[in-house]
């Protein structure tokens, strides 16, 4: 469990269990970040509304890269919610997940691109601290992906890291999305889990 404990729906307002609600019929359950965020209502929905801004946002980087590089930040700082979750949104983007056992030996490996391998190598350099990101490093990816995709990628990789440290300090680990098997609800009782398919108040 979580260091912070998770609020159940019936302890939650009617926008954050709308909200639940709504990943649930998303992902097949509610994100146990989620959940713990909901102990502070203002920072939920906060949080909430960069991560939906961001995704819709970033549409300059193939998918492929973008998702490596916010992946590899996960793998390189252990955050297991982080991999759990990220291995599953590339399966569901279409992306080869299989190669991510390689994710160690990217530099040699015959799965990854030499613009793969640059994004992943400059998620290393920002994530490293302090961080070792070069200016020849920032110019080689201009040259691969223009400022705007230099931009993206910076942003997601940031994201990433401000996710990664705060799932493992709040002690959130895997929850069983990637093996297709969401079935740990982030709070104990059973009694309390809101299915994409359970009723809200007035919704009879």
């Amino acid at each position: 469990m979580s260091r912070i404990p998770p609020v159940a729906p019936s302890d939650a307002g009617i926008l954050v269990r709308l909200a639940y609600r709504a990943a649930a019929k998303m992902v097949g359950e509610v994100p146990e970040p989620f959940a713990v965020f909901a102990n502070h209502p203002k920072l939920f929905f906060t949080s909430l509304t960069q991560e939906f801004a961001a995704d819709k946002a970033s549409t300059t980087l193939p998918p492929s890269v973008r998702e490596l590089a916010v992946y590899r930040v996960a793998w390189s700082l252990g955050c297991s919610w982080c991999v759990d979750f990220g291995t599953m949104m590339q399966r569901l983007d279409g992306l080869d997940v299989d190669r991510l056992k390689e994710i160690g030996d990217y530099v040699t490996s015959p799965k990854y691109t030499d613009d793969e391998r640059a994004a992943i190598a400059y998620a290393d350099a920002m994530t490293s601290t302090p961080d070792s990101v070069s200016d020849g490093q920032v110019a080689d990816l201009e040259r691969r992906f223009g400022r705007a995709g230099v931009v993206e990628l910076t942003f997601q990789i940031g994201l990433e890291n401000m996710r990664a440290r705060i799932n493992s300090s709040l002690g959130i680990t895997e929850q069983g999305f990637s093996s297709g098997d969401a079935c740990r609800v982030p709070w104990e009782s059973a009694d309390t889990r809101l299915t994409p398919q359970a009723e809200l108040p007035g919704q009879r």
